[in-house]
Parts: structure tokens; C-alpha cells; sequence
């Protein structure tokens, strides 16, 4: 089995502009992210080792929150994981793969999740 180094969040609430119905496009709607790093990784780290070695955590809300643009219109929620991936490919050279997972919270009726997961290959 291959090693591998992954960093996530999970269940990351955000308001994003988003939809195509007029009732969903004039008002930010809560969304629930969830995200996944595959990482460049060392093959030991010791106790010492530096932030450089990994990424920082951060980076990966910052992506999700203050990198989207404010007041920005997104139609697809797969343009919002879209942008948050490309985000997170020119933050670090170690990131391989990024999977971002979305639920639209206001179209839950019975807390069901309803939404997307989209993973991307760095290319």
C-alpha cells in the first residue's frame, strides 16, 4: 500500500451567491464544505520538522472563505468547488489532488444532503 498525506476540513459552513432559481440568487446561501488535500509528501517527518515540509491547515479554509470573491455570483455549485480547487493548486506545488464536497443546506427538508463532490488531478 502506497503512503499518502492528506489534510481536510470538514463541514466548513460558508455563505456563497449561488443557484439559477430567482429565489436562490439575490441572497447568499449556506453551503457545508467538506475538502481534501493529497499531498507531496517526506518519507519521515521528525519532530522538528519545519511548516514548509506539509501546508498549512489555514490554507485550506482561507480557499473556502476569503478566496471567494465577495459578491460573486456562482452560478453552479461546481464553479464554487471549482474555484476553491484552483485556489488551493496555485497556493502549493505538493498539492496532487483536491476533492471538494458540497451541500446546499437550504434544500434540505429532512436533513438530507443534497450536493456535489468534485476531485481534481493537478495538471
Amino acid at each position: 500500500m502506497d503512503d499518502r498525506l492528506v489534510l481536510e476540513i470538514d463541514d466548513l459552513e460558508v455563505d456563497v451567491l449561488t443557484g439559477i432559481y430567482s429565489e436562490e440568487t439575490h441572497l447568499p446561501q449556506p453551503l457545508r464544505m467538506s475538502i481534501r488535500v493529497l499531498l507531496k509528501h517526506a518519507d519521515h517527518y521528525e519532530p522538528d520538522a519545519p511548516l514548509s515540509m506539509s501546508k498549512n491547515y489555514m490554507d485550506l479554509k482561507h480557499a473556502a472563505t476569503t478566496a471567494l470573491t465577495r459578491g460573486q455570483h456562482f452560478t453552479l455549485i461546481e464553479a464554487v468547488a471549482d474555484h476553491i480547487i484552483d485556489t488551493l493548486f496555485l497556493q502549493d506545488e505538493k498539492a496532487l489532488h483536491v476533492t471538494v464536497k458540497i451541500v446546499k443546506l437550504a434544500l434540505s427538508e429532512r436533513h438530507e444532503k443534497i450536493g456535489i463532490t468534485l476531485g481534481r488531478w493537478r495538471k
